[in-house]
């Protein structure tokens, strides 16, 4: 039996679209998509720092882009990255004492980090549209 014929009859390793991820490693690329999205989110908010900065024109033009359909999106994601990395920044403050590690415990943690994101996002946003 040659080489390339011993390869050819190994089993693959199961691919993403093969294997189920836990919510707990959801999470957790959760948790760094959205820290890099909040990196990428305060160039709108020092876009608009600065565009007040130039006078009223330009903090015009930003605000236009802001309060537009486009502008509320970026907003709304901007506000469900925020809280979703702080709760979750929170569980990790909780694990970093020796806190929650046990399955249980962490499948619990996993839903309230989502729900409370939900929450929080929802409130903030009803507080600031009424």
């Amino acid at each position: 039996m040659t080489q390339r014929s011993k390869l050819a009859d190994r089993p693959l390793s199961p691919h993403l679209q093969v294997y189920r991820l836990p919510l707990t490693a959801l999470t957790s690329i959760f948790h760094r998509i959205t820290g890099v999205g909040l990196s990428l989110g305060m160039i709108l908010l020092v876009v608009w720092l600065v565009a007040a900065a130039f006078g009223s024109g330009a903090y015009g033009i930003a605000t236009e882009f802001i309060t537009s359909p486009i502008g509320y999106l970026l907003l709304f994601g901007f506000s469900v990255a925020l809280f979703f990395h702080l709760c979750n920044g929170i569980r990790h403050l909780f694990w970093d004492v020796g806190m929650n590690f046990e399955i249980e415990e962490t499948k619990r943690s996993n839903v309230l980090v989502i729900l409370f994101s939900i929450v929080l996002t929802v409130v903030s946003w009803y507080m600031a549209l009424v």
